[in-house]
């Protein structure tokens, strides 16, 4: 089956500017932080918030199946213009703790998505050298298959981290490292952190960046966590200077808006802007998908 081109998730001109509203236990624990309410209902609402504000000026949103994806496709979907991509990750983690390692999540059926309007599926791999390395490599292999066997576009999310009991960990280098080990898997679209946490000069960043765009011989796009907000804006410009084509971002767009009394009303007030700035950003210095590889 044929899968879509990459311009169901790009801006008229060729590169990216995303939403990525796929976070599960993490959102909840960002809104118990700031003393909101943190149950389903105030998660998904939440997203469905997100989508309302964001969508419209996104190039493709991101959503997980647990929370909001059913009312995007059935009652509230997004603006034609606007690509749906849906987490297929299984997340391991401990209650209220950091993603320590992943899996397909087998019960995203990749032709259903398919039929619900979803133009891409997203896979996080959390790369460490702890011992597992052939079994993530292998399951990007076949995760970036099954998008291909289903008509899907596939975007694959390595975020490297320290294996436990590191202590020499480079975050620049396991970044290159996952780069060269994932990326051969050829996924349509390839979402990277940003080198050095998005800290350093402009030019620092460009060079870092750099190095990461020759690993890749496909398009790419930078992601936000680990980025403080203030920074990923000269980040997104520093990683698309260096030959990426945009970003797909969460926290950096809508993060601080829970720590307001109202969330809807800050992400109206504040995130939309953000977002217009970084599609003009990504459409002045981003390399269109089209010229990437």
């Amino acid at each position: 089956m044929t899968a879509p081109t990459l311009d169901r998730l790009a801006r008229p001109s060729g590169t990216f500017a995303m939403v990525a509203m796929d976070q599960r236990e993490s959102l909840r624990a960002m809104f118990a932080e700031e003393g909101h309410p943190s149950d389903d209902a105030t998660l998904t609402a939440f997203k469905l918030e997100v989508a309302d504000v964001l969508a419209p000026l996104a190039s493709a949103f991101l959503i997980d199946r647990h929370y909001a994806y059913a009312d995007l496709v059935r009652e509230r979907p997004l603006p034609s213009s606007c690509g749906l991509i849906l987490a297929a990750d299984a997340l391991t983690h401990m209650p209220g703790g950091v993603v320590e390692d992943t899996e397909l999540d087998l019960a995203v059926d990749p032709g259903h998505a398919r039929s619900d309007g979803a133009v891409a599926l997203k896979l996080l791999v959390i790369w460490k050298r702890d011992g597992q390395e052939a079994r993530r490599e292998e399951m990007t292999h076949r995760f970036v298959a099954l998008c291909r066997d289903a008509g899907l576009l596939s975007v694959l999310e390595p975020v490297a981290v320290p294996a436990p009991g590191q202590t020499d960990f480079d975050l620049d280098a396991a970044i290159l490292d996952a780069a060269s080990v994932l990326g051969p898997s050829g996924p349509s679209l390839y979402k990277a952190q940003v080198p050095s946490r998005g800290r350093g000069s402009m030019s620092e960043l460009v060079a870092a960046c750099e190095k990461l765009d020759g690993r890749l011989s496909r398009p790419w796009v930078v992601l936000s966590n680990g980025v403080e907000a203030a920074d990923f804006p000269a980040a997104v410009e520093a990683a698309c200077r260096a030959g990426a084509s945009g970003m797909l971002a969460g926290r950096a767009l809508w993060r601080d808006a829970i720590a307001t009394p109202d969330p809807a009303a800050a992400l109206r007030a504040r995130s939309a802007d953000r977002l217009r700035r970084l599609g003009e950003t990504v459409d002045r210095y981003g390399r269109p998908w089209t010229e990437a590889g």
